[in-house]
């Protein structure tokens, strides 16, 4: 049975499998033609593996795989894979009996209409009109938050929770810890349950939806070749979806890009201009009454994406990605899997995020303590006023390095207070969306790319967000697009 299925390749790539073969002394779990075949496609773990047992034969193993490369025009990888689908339609052709069914051609009718750019876009925007701008924007962001904070937080467990530490906690300091302004309960829980949490969860759930359906991988192919453009593949909207939901775990996910170049540029524009789920569903709802700020928003983020993606893919060296990608067949949701799906991520909410919002509020409550963040604030008072905003958004800028969305949940605050016109409030959310990562991910941007990398991102996306915000003030302001 298992030599029914050997899979040989044209001349050349046996050939030189069979060289590669030659010098592979070292004992391996698999056999040394799949070795020589990982080798091949370029496998990086197996090149490391190889390297260290094969010692100076190595270096002519290298050879013969680079000699191979330049017989073809499209990746190594590309070409095996191509030969071993060949092989499977080969067998399915001989012993699957196909039927025709009218529910398959209406599957593959909008299979085909998703991928198709003309079709496909229309139908992206639907999704991302009604799945993030109504529900996780209007519902998440505007109705369930609306009820946790106002009639919640504000009306019941703060009053209680501050008379709670008035009448029990002699000392000053520790009430500050606990409740009035920068409190553990009062803002930090506040934030990530009464605030944060609709959103996320709303997002989980219209996220768990389009990833039940099978769409994902169809937007990976609509998208692929502007991906292409800044130096990524259409592999990388899985990476930049999840960002919506959570820039950290995002960043996590940017390993299985296939290159080090794309998982640089990848983690960048992460770092740069994606909202995680709880930035967008207060930016949205912030904007959600401003229709010409809003889009003044996701046209402004949108190109600084594109353009800050295809300049880092003409500076930085390397060749252009390759894709492919199996499609599987489009299907309802299951409400289980979504459930599931959704509880598991909402799970991983509170066990890794929720308590880096009780370390941001006991930061903030020692920065207050202290004056430092006072005297931080005053530090940045001239970078907003610099992007025309008022001194009150520089406390807002400096909840979203502790946490992007206390940044977004700053402004919303600057925003019910009526501190903020149109036209500030497009800028705030746009230079908050492009201002520096937040620590968790910072944190993760380290584990992932290094400490280099992730210092010299923040040190170009600092001051790049505010020389940004200046820029689209300064439009809005000479072409009177919003007042």
């Amino acid at each position: 049975m298992l030599k029914s299925l050997n899979l040989t390749y044209d001349e050349i790539i046996e050939n030189s499998i069979n060289e590669i073969v030659k010098y592979l002394k070292a004992e391996y779990v698999l056999s040394k033609r799949s070795i020589a075949l990982l080798l091949l496609q370029g496998d990086t773990d197996m090149m490391e593996s190889v390297k260290k047992n094969e010692g100076s034969s190595f270096v002519k193993i290298s050879g013969i795989v680079n000699e191979v490369k330049k017989h073809y025009d499209k990746p190594l990888n590309y070409i095996v894979s191509l030969n071993r689908q060949k092989k499977v339609e080969e067998i399915t052709d001989k012993y699957v009996k196909k039927t025709d069914k009218s529910e398959n051609n209406i599957t593959d009718l909008l299979s085909r209409i998703t991928m198709n750019p003309i079709t496909g876009i229309p139908i992206l925007l639907l999704v991302l009109y009604f799945g993030l701008y109504k529900f996780v924007g209007e519902f998440g962001a505007g109705t369930i938050v609306d009820f946790l904070e106002a009639d919640i937080f504000e009306a019941y467990i703060n009053p209680w929770v501050n008379s709670l530490v008035t009448a029990y906690i002699p000392w000053h300091w520790l009430q500050e810890l606990i409740a009035r302004e920068y409190g553990i309960v009062t803002l930090g829980i506040r934030y990530a349950v009464a605030i944060i949490l609709p959103i996320v969860g709303s997002f989980f759930i219209a996220f768990s939806i389009i990833e039940d359906t099978g769409y994902l991988p169809r937007l990976a192919l609509l998208v692929d070749r502007i991906f292409k453009k800044i130096g990524l593949n259409g592999r990388a909207v899985i990476p930049m979806t999840l960002g919506f939901g959570c820039d950290t775990m995002a960043t996590m996910v940017s390993r299985t890009l296939e290159t080090k170049r794309e998982r640089v540029i990848a983690t960048l524009l992460l770092a740069l201009a994606i909202p995680c789920s709880a930035q967008l569903g207060v930016i949205l709802a912030l904007l959600s009454g401003q229709s010409v700020a809003l889009v003044v928003w996701v046209v402004f983020v949108a190109l600084v994406f594109l353009f800050i993606g295809f300049l880092t893919s003409k500076l930085m060296p390397g060749s252009k990605p390759s894709f492919y990608m199996e499609v599987p067949p489009l299907r309802l949701p299951k409400l289980s899997n979504v459930l599931v799906k959704t509880y598991t991520r909402i799970q991983w909410y509170f066990v890794e995020i929720l308590p880096l919002f009780i370390v941001a509020s006991v930061l903030i409550w020692f920065g207050n303590l202290t004056g430092l963040f006072d005297y931080v604030i005053s530090l940045m008072e001239p970078l907003v006023n610099f992007v025309g905003l008022p001194d009150e958004a520089a406390e807002a800028f400096l909840f979203g390095f502790f946490r992007r969305d206390y940044g977004a949940a700053g402004l919303y605050d600057l925003q019910k207070a009526g501190a903020l016109s149109p036209r500030q409030l497009a800028v705030a959310a746009s230079t908050l969306t492009l201002f520096v990562p937040c620590i968790a991910q910072f944190s993760m941007t380290i584990k992932e790319r290094g400490t280099k990398a992730a210092i010299a991102m923040a040190a170009f996306i600092f001051p790049f967000a505010f020389v940004a915000g200046f820029v689209l003030n300064w439009v809005l302001v000479t072409f009177k697009v919003l007042p």
